[in-house]
């Protein structure tokens, strides 16, 4: 066989080695066994409730203001100062509401006086009616005179009074005994009528105030109860729900849940200041006393596809699966899970996103 004709049969060879290897499938890589460490979950029995940080605030607070417009002459409070029913709060600069009292004063004068003088007459010409001096047509205008002067006195005597009433109104006084909670206009500041000067927060019922999100808020109902501690003093106190707004903030998208506390307060009245934070507590609907609950490590989850899950590891086999949970709440940097687990159950709680449905594994050890 000639040297061309070898060289041409081992490129076939070759060719066929090649065409032999490309047909054979490669064998699917195996995914590595990881180390990973679990936990071993047990229910314990929940006596969690839901907690909120709130706010006492005044059951009635509101904003006083003038009733008149005017130049602001002084104010005599300020933030944080408890007034008495009565007490002068600020006053405008009143001159021109007394010259104009004056001028009213004056018009009710001539008004009396026109009055006076109409009677007079009135009388006169009803004598002289009698004597037949007169004709009755005679006495009708002047009994219209009479009563047409009698009806400007009292409308000069209406425009007096209301007149006196815009010269007091220049005079800020408190509705009731309270606390000042907010300032807003000072000396030589020009007001409208109505423009709050103050706020006024009334002694009496105290309210706690406090917002919650909106999947929690089915387990808020009107009448219900909640429990009330004080950062101040640590006390714990009791408050009936009596109002949950209907609409979410826009800002926030929680809603405000107002709390009323007993009315008979006692030594604690002291401890229960306006503005003070409050810790409120409520039994949760979903997690009742008594109903078991698990705490994984928040490393433990995994969220897909809007379903959140972890890996449970089977001993046996050691290989993992995912179980669908469902988490009511946070504790710290635990999450509390209310569904999916059971008392036994070994979950991974690290490098949960490198495994994959059936992947063998192997416990972590820790060097020495």
């Amino acid at each position: 066989m000639s040297y061309f004709s070898m060289g041409f049969v081992r490129v076939a060879v070759c060719g066929l080695v090649l065409c032999l290897s490309a047909c054979h499938k490669a064998e699917p890589q195996e995914d590595p066994v990881r180390a990973v460490k679990v936990i071993t979950v047990g229910a314990v029995s929940s006596d969690m409730g839901l907690e909120f940080s709130g706010e006492i605030r005044a059951r009635i607070e509101t904003g006083l203001g003038f009733r008149v417009a005017g130049k602001l002459l002084n104010r005599s409070v300020e933030l944080g100062q408890r007034v008495k029913a009565g007490q002068e709060l600020a006053h405008l600069d009143p001159q021109d509401y007394r010259l104009a009292s004056e001028a009213t004063a004056a018009q009710l004068l001539v008004a009396q006086t026109n009055l006076d003088l109409a009677g007079a007459d009135l009388k006169r010409y009803q004598d002289l009616y009698k004597q037949g001096f007169i004709s009755a047509a005679e006495l009708e205008r002047r009994e219209a005179s009479f009563k047409a002067a009698q009806a400007q006195w009292q409308q000069a005597q209406a425009q007096n009074t209301v007149q006196g009433n815009q010269t007091n109104y220049t005079r800020l006084l408190a509705d009731g005994a309270g606390v000042i909670t907010a300032v807003e206009a000072s000396a030589g500041q020009v007001l409208a009528a109505g423009q709050p000067v103050v706020r006024l927060a009334m002694d009496g019922a105290r309210d706690v105030v406090f917002s919650v999100p909106e999947d929690k808020l089915s387990s808020l109902k009107v009448g219900g109860s909640v429990d009330v501690r004080l950062w101040n003093s640590g006390k714990s106190l009791k408050a009936k729900i009596r109002d949950v707004s209907v609409s979410a903030d826009p800002v926030t998208r929680t809603f405000v849940v107002k709390a009323m506390l007993s009315s008979d307060l006692g030594r604690d009245e002291a401890d229960v200041v306006l503005g003070a934070t409050v810790t409120v507590t409520l039994p949760s609907s979903a997690m009742a006393a008594g109903v078991p609950r698990v705490t994984l490590p928040t490393s433990a989850l995994r969220h897909e596809a809007g379903v959140t899950s972890v890996w449970l590891l089977n001993p046996s086999s050691m290989t993992v699966s995912t179980q669908a949970v469902e988490v009511f709440t946070a504790e710290g940097n635990d999450a509390v899970v209310s569904r999916g687990l059971q008392n036994g159950d070994q979950v991974v709680v690290s490098g949960v996103h490198a495994l994959n449905p059936g992947q063998k594994v192997s416990l972590f050890q820790a060097r020495q």
